[in-house]
């Protein structure tokens, strides 16, 4: 699937895996490949992060924003990472896209080592492996639900057909129960709408990992406990991870386990701390 959205000028999307078994009756060819995807072993990390730095050269002078930060996730857990605004928790993020490269140690995502991928292996990379949802959105306005999404899966999926990709578009917005607002655009839509067409976007294709930036940075407390809600049952039902960002640590205290960044350090927060 993909996210259609540009982050420092790097457009990101995902796409499904090679392997897509027949459809039952009834059911899309894309949502029954992806619904197939067993959940690799417990002792396997998709995730894998290495005393990874991260140094920006600003007026000449290094400013470092992560240090030696480690981190190991599994298939299928949800991880939240908490800490004050400016703390590096977006650029950890970003490290994890392959949208930033690490200046010191190993970012490893579903066996692939990001620090040795040419921008167009890491491009690929982000259409196969991950989705993304953003705290802005970051739908077209010109669009509608429908067409938001189903643009994802046409990047993602050139060989499908344009109906369908409407289909499959359709279906994984029903799902985040958006059934009845498919023609509508991103203006007549609320800003939890908005979030849930963001969130069927960035799963359309069932990534192996979901990267969430203050998922719901923007939205009432309700709806954003909605919001996550759906991005746990993604993670649970399809063996993916979800790595969030929030500072709600009501809503961190739902994910396995949390992660607090301080002054670009991370470390593992003890369990009921949030």
């Amino acid at each position: 699937m993909s996210t259609v959205s540009t982050i420092k000028g790097k457009l990101v999307t995902t796409t499904k895996p090679d392997n897509a078994p027949a459809a039952s009756a009834g059911q899309s060819p894309r949502l029954a490949e992806t619904a197939s995807r067993g959940t690799p072993a417990a002792n396997t990390s998709l995730i894998s992060v290495v005393e990874a730095d991260y140094t920006l050269n600003v007026a000449g002078a290094p400013l470092q924003i992560l240090r030696k930060v480690s981190l190991e996730v599994a298939p299928a857990q949800v991880v939240a990472i908490v800490g004050p605004s400016g703390s590096g928790k977006t650029s950890l993020l970003m490290l994890l896209a392959g949208l930033e490269r690490a200046t010191g140690g190993k970012v490893v995502i579903a066996g692939q080592d990001l620090t040795g991928l040419s921008e167009d292996e890491l491009a690929v990379f982000r259409r196969k492996t991950l989705g993304i949802v953003f705290q802005s959105f970051h739908l077209i306005p010109s669009l509608s639900a429908l067409d938001n999404v189903a643009l994802a899966l046409e990047i993602a999926s050139p060989g499908m057909s344009l109906p369908e990709t409407r289909k499959v578009a359709a279906e994984a917005l029903a799902a985040v129960g958006l059934g009845e607002r498919l023609a509508h655009r991103p203006s007549a839509l609320s800003g939890g709408e908005q979030q849930r067409v963001g969130l069927a976007r960035a799963m359309i294709a069932r990534p192996r990992l979901l990267l969430a930036d203050e998922p719901t940075g923007n939205l009432d407390q309700k709806t954003g406990a909605r919001v996550i809600e759906l991005m746990f049952d993604m993670a649970r039902r399809q063996g993916a991870a979800v790595v969030f960002v929030t500072h709600d640590p009501g809503l961190a205290a739902r994910a396995d386990r949390i992660y607090t960044m301080t002054q670009g350090e991370l470390v593992e927060s003890p369990a009921g701390s949030a």
